[in-house]
């Protein structure tokens, strides 16, 4: 739990995810990215943690000082019990049981209302505004993201992380089937989960400063940076054990265990670089334009795919 697969392997994990979307982003665009800490650039997001750590730690004097000192400490707890879910080593996490699809749901629900609350607990108004936009994007893309994921479960006949894994080792991987569309659904509600471009409107800093981190500094930025960093490996991992089989793949007998890591971390990789496309692919967009999408298009089409799932079980 502590080193492997456990908190240790999942913030390094972390680190070099943010290290691959900072670099592939800057190579879309046409920029060299990170290339001073350590090769290539790979240490880059571990310096950046480092130095907010070192940094002086400052609280707004009329700030809610329990909800704005407990938020950045809370976010990557969250984030590491869910991460503990994921099945790494082997078909089923460190933490498994009936329902903790459920409870991963959840989980991201969780993540945006402690958003709110940073933001709120701030009492300033870049933040205030920030945190209600994260609320109202929560309306937007919450829905889809729950319904793709409905989906998955209707079509494996299960709600365990370690039976849907099981049933694409017996079956084939879930985006093969029916669920291709709910997989597309699922990519674009996590890029809104995740407040990446196009779906930035929380944290957009040409109009809002950062948003809802506007006044966090020092170690608490620096929490909050590696909670989102935690919240992209799990929603890239989350994608890829529903959708993509997971830790599957072809095994020598003897080797699973070294297997079964490899593979799904291909598959994040997989995963990050779809998001991180989109991301280069599209500008941001409004608040009210980003509701209009997910009500008038991608809960329709999760509706679509539920029923497709539905037709496809029955016949």
């Amino acid at each position: 739990m502590l080193i492997y697969p456990g908190f240790f392997f999942v913030i390094v994990l972390s680190f070099v995810l943010e290290w691959i979307d900072r670099k592939f982003y800057a190579d879309i665009q046409k920029r060299v990215g990170p290339n001073s800490a350590g090769p290539i650039g790979i240490l880059q997001p571990f310096a950046d943690f480092v130095k907010l750590m070192s940094k002086e730690d400052l609280t707004p004097k009329l700030a809610d000082r329990l909800f704005f000192d407990v938020v950045p400490l809370a976010l990557p707890a969250l984030m590491l019990t869910a991460l503990l879910l994921i099945p790494f080593n082997a078909l089923s996490g460190l933490i498994s049981f009936s329902g903790d699809v459920v409870f991963a749901i959840v989980t991201l629900t969780f993540f945006c209302i402690m958003v709110f609350l940073a933001g709120f607990s701030s009492r300033n108004s870049f933040s205030l505004m920030g945190a209600e936009r994260a609320m109202l994007q929560l309306l937007g893309f919450e829905i889809p993201l729950m319904i793709s994921i409905v989906g998955v479960c209707v079509f494996t006949s299960s709600v365990r992380i370690a039976d849907i894994v099981n049933w694409q080792s017996m079956h084939s991987w879930v985006i093969l089937g029916p669920q291709i569309l709910g997989f597309i659904i699922f990519l674009v509600a996590a890029q809104a989960e995740l407040e990446r471009v196009p779906f930035d409107i929380p944290e957009a800093e040409q109009e809002i400063v950062a948003g809802w981190m506007t006044e966090y500094s020092g170690r608490k930025l620096a929490l909050l940076r590696l909670a989102k960093d935690l919240e992209l490996v799990f929603i890239a991992a989350l994608a890829a054990v529903l959708y993509l089989g997971g830790p599957l793949g072809p095994v020598v007998p003897g080797l699973a265990y070294l297997l079964y890591p490899v593979y799904l971390v291909a598959k994040i990789l997989v995963v990050l670089l779809i998001l991180v496309t989109i991301r280069g692919a599209f500008a941001r967009i409004r608040i009210d334009q980003m509701l209009t999408f997910a009500w008038s298009y991608l809960i329709p089409l999760s509706m679509v795919q539920i029923f497709i799932t539905l037709l496809w079980r029955l016949l």
